[in-house]
């Protein structure tokens, strides 16, 4: 009777265990899916303001291509006006 009563609480004790390693795994799953949640809005956050930066700079772009020369400002180059520190 005693066997049976040993097994029986090394049955219970692995249930146990493996309830707690559930119940761990859980927690963890939950804590990931919170963080992929804020890394999403993040990143969608991040999309919009690079779009924006983007049209933006489309639009500065045009505004040097289509400036006349004759106004004073010369049109930029990357290359020639690089700071002298390159």
């Amino acid at each position: 009777m005693s066997q049976s009563n040993d097994q029986d609480s090394v049955s219970t004790a692995h249930a146990d265990l493996q309830t707690q390693q559930v119940i761990e795994l859980q927690m963890s799953m939950a804590h990931l899916e919170m963080t992929v949640e804020r890394l999403d809005t993040v990143i969608a956050r991040q999309d919009k303001d690079i779009q924006t930066l983007q049209r933006q700079l489309q639009l500065l772009y045009e505004q040097v291509e289509n400036q006349d020369t004759e106004s004073g400002i010369a049109p930029f180059d990357v290359m020639a006006d690089r700071p002298p520190h390159y």
